[in-house]
């Protein structure tokens, strides 16, 4: 059975006490937010709010994103990328697992220099496709054009952050194009692939 969030202990500013909170709030509290999911509007919320209270904390420590997802809404994930760039600190975004759709989107919008991947990491891109309306066919072609301009808005923001030509990314976009973290890096989406620079472990002879 699941055993929940795990809790650790931690001192409020202020109190002798300390108290038991979850891991979560223990790392939101050292500026590491996490998106280990599928883009909506309540966890893009639950980020905006966070990178929001962390900017008023202080502007000048730095923001770190973790990034385990498979994409999602587009608009979730718009706001997020827009509130990165809003708050003054920079966010270091930083590849764990999957970064697929939205999430590579997100991924691409940290800082130049601070977009990271682990060395297994997957990165995928394409394009955006949504659901804004149901029912008539006037609101279908609303929604068409709706989504046609979303799609050059996100595919010219790939087109800045990774400084490839417009007219690669567009034409990358229309399938789904996976890459490993060296391919990322070297498409633009990332800056720097972390390595496995730790010593190996000593043989123990029993």
């Amino acid at each position: 059975t699941p055993i929940g969030v795990p809790k650790v202990s931690f001192r409020i500013s202020g109190e002798e006490d300390m108290v038991r909170i979850d891991t979560h709030n223990r790392l939101y509290r050292e500026r590491l937010l996490f998106l280990g999911q599928n883009m909506d509007d309540e966890i893009a919320n639950q980020i905006i709010c966070i990178m929001m209270y962390l900017n008023g904390e202080n502007r000048s420590k730095d923001i770190y994103l973790y990034i385990n997802s498979p994409g999602g809404a587009v608009l979730a994930g718009i706001s997020v990328y827009d509130m990165m760039q809003f708050v003054v600190p920079d966010v270091h975004t930083i590849c764990v697992g999957l970064a697929a759709s939205m999430g590579s989107f997100i991924l691409t919008g940290g800082g130049i220099t601070k977009r990271i991947a682990l060395p297994h990491a997957r990165v995928m891109i394409h394009q955006p496709a949504s659901s804004f309306y149901e029912g008539q066919a006037g609101e279908c072609l609303m929604e068409a054009e709706e989504i046609l301009k979303l799609r050059d808005c996100i595919t010219s923001i790939y087109a800045r952050k990774t400084g490839k030509p417009l007219w690669v990314v567009s034409e990358d976009m229309e399938r789904d194009v996976f890459m490993s973290a060296r391919e990322a890096r070297v498409y633009g989406i990332i800056d720097l692939v972390v390595m496995d620079t730790s010593p190996p472990r000593p043989i123990v002879s029993s």
